[in-house]
């Protein structure tokens, strides 16, 4: 009996013990688990530490723009590992940076720069408008970044810096030679930034993005310089990502009939400074341009603005169909309404524009 007793103690207490353990594994794995990085890709975002800001309530904001994984683990990771003085000031930081690399980061003042704007170039702005956004938030006045973006000798410089660019953009009929590749993203500079390294900033944004499609733009058929300059037509056509992919293979299929494109957008880029409002680019087809694709017949010259990486993959994988015509509600809700022939177009054009 007492044997059977004691059995059971050791029973209970081994039970226990093992309890202790899986609690002790769960929880440890929990831990680390939670200090893994937010993302298995890289991922650079821009994060302030203001001078006075707690390593509290900055490990709180980390967390709220998912940067780390959990907050109260992190803190607790900080004061074990004497990680709790972040440097005033502003970090590039990675998602794909576990919370070791992250605080580690900030409590090293060689990482933290300065004072930082940001700016936001969205998709299909022109390159004067980015140039005007610029000057407004730094102080550059926007006439010297555009001769910048049309002097040949920094542009021949950057043409041997970047695999994308070559002598395509040396036309000097185009508006501004390096429209289409200052590339929408909302970036951060510092306060004293120069013009160049603005410039080489939207460059490399764009580098990365000409790094994920690369394979299937040399396997497109056209340069790189014409598919951007599609792809600008795409992007000011279209609204939706679905309607891209349709507009790219309508562009396609006249393309393939030597068909001139006619697409009005390229008339509000030949207007340019006397482009007010969408009807102007409706009423001056006639217009003296070699941007003017209802006067000439293929791609115009150049990019009309600053295109997105979804208009790049709808001209590179447009969406099949066999139709000539489309054009949009631009009075209701801008639906985009397609024809295979004209009489369809002009039924579709009478009833949503007239």
């Amino acid at each position: 009996m007492k044997k059977t007793i004691q059995n059971k103690k050791v029973l209970i207490s081994l039970i226990a013990a093992v309890s202790v353990l899986i609690i002790f594994l769960g929880t440890f794995l929990f831990y680390q688990m939670n200090l893994q990085p937010i993302s298995d890709q890289s991922e650079i975002v821009d994060f302030e530490v203001i001078e006075g800001d707690s390593a509290s309530s900055v490990i709180d904001r980390l967390a709220e723009e998912d940067i780390i994984k959990n907050a109260a683990i992190a803190k607790i990771y900080a004061r074990l590992h004497g990680l709790n003085q972040m440097k005033a000031g502003h970090f590039q930081l990675d998602r794909a940076w576990n919370t070791n690399e992250l605080l580690s980061y900030m409590n090293d003042s060689a990482n933290a720069s300065g004072k930082q704007i940001r700016i936001t170039v969205i998709e299909g702005m022109w390159a004067k408008d980015i140039a005007a956004e610029i000057e407004k938030k730094l102080g550059i006045k926007a006439s010297e970044l555009l001769a910048l973006w049309n002097d040949e000798a920094y542009l021949r410089s950057l043409i041997d810096h970047y695999e994308f660019l070559d002598e395509s953009i040396l036309n000097d009929q185009t508006r501004v030679r390096l429209e289409g590749y200052l590339y929408p993203e909302t970036y951060s500079f510092d306060a004293d930034a120069t013009k160049e390294e603005i410039t080489e900033t939207f460059l490399n944004q764009f580098a990365n993005i000409y790094q994920k499609l690369k394979g299937d733009i040399s396997t497109n058929g056209r340069s790189l310089h014409d598919i951007i300059t599609l792809a600008s037509l795409v992007q000011y056509e279209a609204k939706t990502e679905e309607d891209m992919g349709l507009i790219a293979q309508v562009f396609e299929n006249r393309l393939a009939i030597d068909m001139k494109l006619q697409s009005s957008v390229t008339i509000c880029y030949a207007l340019y400074e006397e482009y007010k409002k969408a009807i102007d680019c409706e009423i001056n087809s006639d217009i003296d341009s070699p941007y003017n694709t209802y006067l000439h017949e293929g791609l115009p010259i150049g990019p009309i603005l600053n295109p997105g990486e979804a208009a790049i993959r709808a001209v590179l994988h447009p969406t099949a169909n066999d139709y000539l015509y489309f054009m949009a509600d631009i009075y209701g809700d801008g639906k985009v309404y397609y024809a295979n022939t004209l009489e369809e177009h002009e039924a579709n054009v009478e009833r949503y524009l007239r």
